[in-house]
Formats: structure tokens, sequence, C-alpha cells
């Protein structure tokens, strides 16, 4: 039985979404042939994984080993590739960056400070996505907007002021029942991780399970207050209603230039 089919009987509340989806990403690769997912192996981004693989749209799947994740993380590449034959792209930092940043500061400077942990996460982070970023005309995220504080105007596209392309976060209106019901649903693979009280997870080093009645990413960077709990991947996140920073992409053509203007 097909998915949308599946959810129809066992979810009807999110069988109109999951059509959505299917459609909207059927859309982004039609009109951005570069596109791709940049996945963090967490739960949304497997229910985008599965999207991708089953709904047979042409979209690239990559993901950034930063060299300090979770075993149970770096065993998702297999997993993925056994259940949709084919493995994500893997990018990684430049060596000589992290054992430079290591020799001045330590392996575990990201606790000493605010300013620190976010030249951690550039090194290991940001730089590895601008390479993978790198000539394409737009970006696909698992962000949602009940995630965190940083996201809660988080748009469903955007052009994203940090990397220069465009961005879509496709699952941005999901709810956490959402995701796991698809998940649940259709039998997408998941992290163990989830299920040991991680709901958002990062490096092994900068990430704790939560507490009953924490936020969900009250596990990362636990020791920064909760208005800074971004590494620089999304930078771009900001205020405002959702739909002030909405760029329509139905009329524009691969390249990411509106159509008639260069």
């Amino acid at each position: 039985m097909a998915d949308p089919a599946i959810l129809s009987r066992s979810h009807p509340d999110i069988a109109g979404r999951w059509s959505e989806l299917l459609q909207r990403l059927s859309d982004i690769a039609a009109h951005y042939p570069d596109a791709a997912l940049a996945s963090s192996l967490a739960a949304e981004d497997m229910v985008l994984t599965h999207a991708i693989h089953t709904g047979g749209v042409p979209l690239e799947i990559f993901t950034l080993d930063t060299g300090r994740l979770h075993a149970e993380t770096l065993s998702m590449l297999d997993v993925i590739e056994r259940r949709y034959g084919r493995r994500p792209t893997v990018y990684r930092p430049i060596g000589e960056s992290v054992d430079a940043h290591v020799a001045a500061h330590g392996a575990f400077a990201f606790y000493e400070s605010k300013e620190l942990r976010q030249a951690c996460c550039h090194i290991r982070k940001v730089e590895p996505l601008r390479r993978a970023l790198s000539g394409r005309g737009a970006w696909i995220t698992g962000q949602r907007r009940a995630q965190a504080a940083t996201r809660g105007s988080l748009p469903q596209e955007e052009q994203d002021p940090v990397f220069g392309l465009y961005k879509f976060n496709p699952l941005a209106a999901w709810s956490e029942d959402d995701v796991w019901n698809a998940i649940r649903a259709l039998d997408i693979p998941y992290n163990p991780l989830h299920d040991r009280g991680y709901p958002s997870i990062g490096c092994e080093p900068c990430t704790r399970a939560i507490r009953p009645g924490e936020d969900v990413r009250a596990g990362r960077w636990w020791w920064e207050s909760s208005d800074s709990k971004e590494c620089g991947l999304h930078a771009g996140n900001r205020g405002g209603p959702p739909e002030a920073h909405v760029v329509q992409f139905a009329a524009r053509r691969p390249g990411g230039a509106a159509d008639g203007k260069a």
C-alpha cells in the first residue's frame, strides 16, 4: 500500500500534509535540480529522506560528520543505505582547522564560552556546509517552528541571507506529533537516541537527554541561554511573522532568478 493510502487510513489528519510534502519536494526538484536535503539524521530529516526516496524525487541528500557525533547517529548512514539503497553524501571539517583549534583552546573549549562554542561549530559544521552548498541554487532543511524560540517564525521558503541561496523548510508547520505519527505509520527508521530522551541531537559532548517538561532543544548546549541555541547553520532564523520572510518560488526557473530577470 502506498504511503498516502496508509496515512489516510491510520492518520487522516496528516495524510493531506504528506501529499503536500511530496508535491512541495517535487516542485523544489523541478525548479532547483541541484537542490539538496541537509540531513542531521534526526527524526524530521528521516521523514524527508523517506519522502524523497519513496516518492521518487530526484534530490540529493547529504549530512555533516563533525567528528564528534554519537555512534548511534553515524549508524543511521548504514540504515539509510540498507533501507533506501543510497547512502547520503558525507561532508567533514578540514582536519588542519580542527587540529589548530584544539591545539589553541583544548578539546572541550566549547564549555568555556559561547564564542568558543560558536568557533567550534563554525569549523565543524558551518564551513563543511558552505562546501556542501557551493554551486547549488537551493537547499532543504528539516526545521520546524515548534522546535525553538529562534524558529518560531520559520517560513516554509525563504532567501537564505547567510549562504546566499534559496532555502526550503517543508516541515515548518508540522508538529512533533505529526512527525512521529508519520514515522510510526510508515515504519520510517529513526535514530535510537530519540527513544532515550534526545528529541534534538547534535554532537555528543554538546547534547544531553532532556528532563520531563523541558523544551525539546533544552539538551542542546544546555549551559547556554535558550535564546542563543543555534550552531550557525541556520543563523538567518529571525523574528517576525513567517509570511514576512516568504519568497514565492513557483514562477522561478532553475538558477534562482525570477523569470524575465537576470
